[in-house]
């Protein structure tokens, strides 16, 4: 078998009909991404392959830089400033030995859907891809609209600060007809969990003059998220999107909060109490306003940041220095919010994401207790960062089949920066068609192409398109 050939990963003859036939054509609705909306407005081409892959400025692919630290490249050759052709070939010589791991099957993927180029990737060959693709990525075809085009993509959901002035998503509204895809903002409001950051004072000024709301108390900053929603509302946008690397259930009065946040002010010390009481009811307030404007609400749980200080100290965050956490009890944690928000039900639907797979299956069995209200209210996310490997989406499939109903499931995202990452969702299509695949030949579902067709078709495309409510 070649490398990459037309079913790779398609290891019965149910899975190859079920990705050809079915899974392989339908759109894609991206609803986690890291992708920068002005980059998609200034639409503009990318003098080589190593600013559009590897890095541009202090923006680019943690999971190259990683595995490019591991093979011994200096940092120059990774984010720092040296020449973009040696760091490509740095690359090359890095994805010679990455064999079994996803990055050797996504880049030759890349390069074969977008470059054509389908040959192996490696230092001898990479002199000629760099040719062969510089000069692709100088032709319209390879501007970034185009390349979201080019992918079948139907929505793009960036990932935006409250704060934001939706500048470019307002101008990319106005273009959306010519464009032929939707590009949406998701509010990720990390800064205002950020208490112990020399500038929380500062981004809670943002948010004041922004939402022209004094924000000097609890009540008022839910009060300007509240206006936030609805500007947002105004663009399209639809969901909300969480950070718990850390969750201890922890409630307090609004008077205690209060307090808790002039001490943040003034940056005075806070206790690990404070800061899990002041999460949690933060955390409780956006569900309120999740279900107040019927969103979608995504947690992303159990993440160890910047783990490397000194490079964090020189380099910044989003450097390629994350892993998986190991708090060993927060789903329970988690749970301990979702029936004290049930009690008042104030649930809204939701997506739940962990970093380490132990906690897979109390999320699993966990969000069973609340499902009502609507179809698959709520979801096991999919096989996320670190997980999103051949074993770790088949773990998350299995999971989701065998805990609750896998044919609701709203699937994939790519959770990236780049725009050449949409072959991400090809390689999930192909692993859910081998997965249903060996079910049927298992005799454990009925191998009846039209029964398992729409399934597949479903968690590829009709899911997401029915659950979030984009096309209103």
């Amino acid at each position: 078998m070649s490398l990459l050939n037309d079913d790779f990963l398609l290891t019965t003859e149910t899975a190859r009909k079920l990705f050809h036939n079915h899974a392989e054509k339908m759109p894609i609705i991206d609803f986690h991404c890291h992708l920068e909306p002005k980059e998609i407005y200034e639409n503009k081409n990318y003098d080589n392959i190593t600013q559009i892959w590897i890095n541009q400025g202090n923006s680019g692919d943690h999971y190259k830089w990683r595995l490019m630290r591991a093979n011994g490249v200096p940092e120059e050759l990774i984010t720092g400033d040296g020449n973009d052709y040696d760091k490509f070939i740095a690359w090359a010589k890095t994805i010679e030995k990455a064999l079994g791991n996803p990055l050797y099957e996504w880049t030759h993927l890349e390069l074969k859907r977008f470059f054509g180029i389908d040959e192996v990737f490696n230092e001898k060959s990479a002199p000629a891809i760099w040719e062969k693709a510089n000069k692709m990525l100088a032709t319209t075809d390879f501007k970034p609209r185009n390349l979201i085009k080019r992918s079948n993509v139907e929505v793009v959901c960036t990932t935006d600060d409250p704060a934001s002035d939706l500048k470019y998503h307002k101008l990319l509204k106005e273009d959306e007809a010519q464009n032929g895809f939707k590009v949406l903002p998701a509010m990720r409001p990390d800064a205002i969990f950020n208490l112990n950051a020399d500038d929380f004072d500062e981004y809670l000024k943002s948010l004041s003059s922004v939402s022209g709301i004094s924000v000097n108390s609890f009540k008022t900053m839910m009060e300007a998220l509240d206006q936030r929603f609805d500007f947002f509302e105004t663009l399209g946008g639809s969901l909300s999107d969480h950070g718990l690397n850390f969750f201890r259930f922890n409630k307090a009065s609004e008077d205690q909060i209060d307090e808790i946040i002039d001490k943040a002010r003034r940056n005075e010390q806070l206790s690990a109490e404070e800061v899990d009481k002041y999460q949690t009811m933060v955390v409780e307030e956006l569900m309120r306003l999740n279900k107040k404007h019927n969103w979608t609400m995504q947690f992303h749980m159990n993440v160890i940041r910047d783990a490397n200080k000194p490079m964090l100290k020189s380099f910044g965050s989003n450097g390629g220095f994350d892993s998986m956490g190991t708090q060993a009890d927060i789903a329970d944690q988690f749970m301990k919010l979702l029936i004290d928000m049930q009690s008042e039900n104030q649930l809204p639907k939701m997506i739940l994401y962990s970093l380490n797979p132990n906690d897979w299956m109390q999320l699993a069995t966990g969000m069973g207790d609340f499902q009502q209200d609507g179809v698959q209210k709520i979801q096991l996310g999919a096989a996320w960062w670190f997980n999103d490997t051949f074993s770790g989406m088949t773990k998350q499939l299995t999971t989701m089949a065998e805990q609750s109903l896998l044919s609701n499931f709203v699937g994939m995202l790519t959770d990236s920066r780049s725009f050449l990452s949409y072959p991400r969702h090809e390689y999930f299509r192909r692993v859910l068609c081998n997965f249903v695949g060996t079910l049927a030949e298992r005799g454990q579902v009925p191998d009846d192409e039209e029964i398992l067709g729409k399934m597949v078709a479903d968690i590829s495309y009709n899911n997401a398109h029915d659950y979030f409510g984009f096309y209103k």
